[in-house]
């Protein structure tokens, strides 16, 4: 009986030692198997950062200002005619010490009401396409401040539009306004002189918009009028009359 058992136990020895052969024969094989890439080494932290960085720069969208032009844009004529000749012609005649004291244009707001756009609001973006082709600018949508039931107006309802424009596009509005809107008037024979605040201001009413060429009247929806403010640092009306007669402004005589 002896014999026997110690029969037994070698045979099972010889089996686990078989199994675990077997065994690591087996994980051998499927190291063999893996594919290639597994084995590679992982890539570092931080160039996987930078590619998800750089993929993330790509698939936002860029911001248009950050986009800047090749060559500057020029200085509008007028500009240059107010600094080369303007300002001496108007220290000759008020006797000022120094250039800064001369008067200057600061700014040129464009008023339009739309009272019509209650009833539809197509008459509002169709005003402000106007405006915006007019000025360069889009401008700002007025709203009521008071609700008046007898016009059906209610308080935040949009009835107009605005735009107010400096330095660049301010002298170039001026130069369009002066040269070639002003003279397509109908019956024109000159602006009023008195048409100052008091302040050095100067407004003006337009009742077409297609005075100015950039609207086609073939385009548009309605004939729509619009007050025109110049707002200068003059001291009196006299000094900003002289201001805009030196930019040729064509006052009635």
């Amino acid at each position: 009986m002896s014999a026997a058992k110690s029969k037994d136990s070698k045979g099972a020895g010889k089996e686990s030692k078989g199994g675990k052969e077997a065994g690591k024969d087996k994980g051998q094989q499927k190291e063999a198997r893996a594919p290639k890439e597994a084995r590679q080494p992982a890539a570092p932290k931080e160039s996987r950062e930078n590619r998800q960085r750089e993929a993330r720069e790509a698939a936002e969208p860029k911001d248009p200002k950050e986009h800047k032009p090749e060559r500057p844009a020029p200085v509008p004529r007028l500009q240059i005619h107010y600094r080369d000749i303007v300002v001496k012609q108007l220290m000759e005649q008020f006797g000022y010490k120094t250039a800064m004291q001369v008067p200057r244009i600061e700014k040129i707001v464009l008023n339009m009401g739309v009272g019509e756009a209650v009833a539809d609001k197509k008459i509002m973006d169709n005003a402000v396409a106007d405006m915006t082709k007019i000025a360069g600018q889009k401008p700002l949508v007025t709203k009521a401040r008071k609700s008046i039931a007898n016009y059906k107006v209610r308080a935040g309802y949009p009835v107009g539009c605005k735009v107010t424009l400096r330095g660049a596009r301010m002298y170039e509005f001026l130069d369009r306004l002066v040269s070639v809107a002003m003279p397509r008037i109908r019956d024109f024979r000159g602006m009023s002189g008195r048409a100052f605040d008091g302040r050095g201001n100067y407004n003006m009413g337009v009742k077409e918009q297609i005075i100015f060429p950039e609207i086609e009247y073939d385009k548009i929806d309605a004939v729509r009028g619009m007050n025109i403010t110049i707002t200068t640092n003059a001291k009196s009306d006299n000094e900003a009359k002289a201001l805009l007669g030196a930019f040729r402004f064509p006052f009635r005589t």
